[in-house]
């Protein structure tokens, strides 16, 4: 195992995919020599290429098709959009088109494509930049959707996605691009030893009293939560739900079975969030095995403010985290 950031680790993916696989190529808004918003892409066209690392014109929704053409002749695309805002544009091509391909031709036709995007707030880019959109694409039989909190399972569900039949959505916290973590060395990476498969939640944090439940990078405050608690002898379960589309419903009921009480936190909007799903799910299978009723934290349904004052107080934290578990156990007692 290595130490490397979460960036680094998506990197390590691209290219370990495009040398595995010749039909693996990359499109997106300055991808090439600059590197990517994000410098994730940095110095991989110096070994691949322009035709393999190729900068796009602005315009998302000529991309995705383009992309999706490709797809359909047998190519691999992974493709990069600045902001998860801008895949708007793009929308009627993902969602129309990519998501139904299958159902459509059957066995005649599948889509390999990886749509990345950079997501969430945390750097007062404002309401145009800071959006949390992934319960647009849940809501869409036939895309899947990751949102990995760890270098590891950054690096893994990439190239799980790369190589995945169907369309997938890669979500990428931008708070995360810095963070370390452990990774498998890049020879486990070159079969399927160290590739996780979709759809298998991750017990980031083991406990008895409480489940937490998070995504991408809430997950993180959810860990850093369990700590505090634990200093007040509250132990914590964190369940990182990692897939997001297809859903590991078994691991997350599991998890609730044992505490008999359930946080979701999210950092998009609360209304329409990927939590109220979640949340459906508990309540449909396991009820009876509820000390309290299942609580969400999320942002306030507005527009996310480009104030860092304002910002900071509107994503939930450790701190608020800890606030309503706390809430949530005395309630329950």
């Amino acid at each position: 195992m290595r130490q490397i950031s979460y960036s680094d680790a998506i990197r390590e993916a691209l290219t370990e995919e495009l040398r595995r696989d010749e039909d693996v190529f990359l499109m997106g808004e300055d991808i090439g020599a600059y590197g990517g918003a994000f410098g994730v892409t940095r110095g991989l066209i110096d070994e691949f290429g322009a035709e393999r690392v190729m900068d796009t014109p602005i315009s998302e929704g000529t991309t995705a098709g383009a992309a999706i053409g490709a797809a359909l002749e047998g190519r691999r695309p992974v493709v990069e959009f600045m902001f998860m805002d801008f895949i708007a544009l793009a929308a009627d091509q993902l969602l129309n088109q990519a998501a139904k391909l299958r159902y459509v031709f059957g066995e005649q036709a599948s889509c390999p494509l990886v749509i990345r995007t950079p997501t969430g707030g945390g750097r007062c880019y404002g309401p145009t930049h800071s959006q949390s959109l992934e319960a647009w694409f849940v809501h869409v039989p036939g895309l899947k959707v990751i949102a990995p909190a760890t270098p590891y399972d950054a690096k893994s569900l990439l190239k799980t996605a790369v190589r995945d039949p169907d369309p997938v959505l890669f979500l990428e916290h931008k708070m995360l691009y810095k963070q370390q973590g452990q990774v498998a060395d890049d020879d486990e990476h070159d079969d399927c030893r160290g590739i996780l498969p979709l759809g298998e939640a991750r017990i980031a944090r083991e406990g008895q009293d409480i489940t937490i439940v998070a995504w991408s990078g809430m997950t993180r405050e959810a860990e850093k939560a369990a700590e505090e608690l634990e200093k007040s002898d509250v132990e914590a379960e964190v369940v990182d739900m990692r897939t997001l589309s297809p859903m590991d419903t078994e691991t997350l009921l599991a998890s609730v079975r044992k505490t008999g009480c359930v946080l979701i936190v999210q950092e998009a909007p609360r209304t329409g969030g990927v939590g109220g799903e979640i949340s459906a799910r508990i309540s449909e299978n396991i009820y009876e095995y509820l000390d309290a009723p299942v609580r969400r934290l999320a942002s306030p349904d507005v527009p996310f403010p480009a104030s860092p004052v304002l910002e900071e107080r509107m994503i939930p934290d450790k701190n608020r985290i800890v606030e309503v578990a706390v809430e949530m156990l005395e309630e329950g007692i």
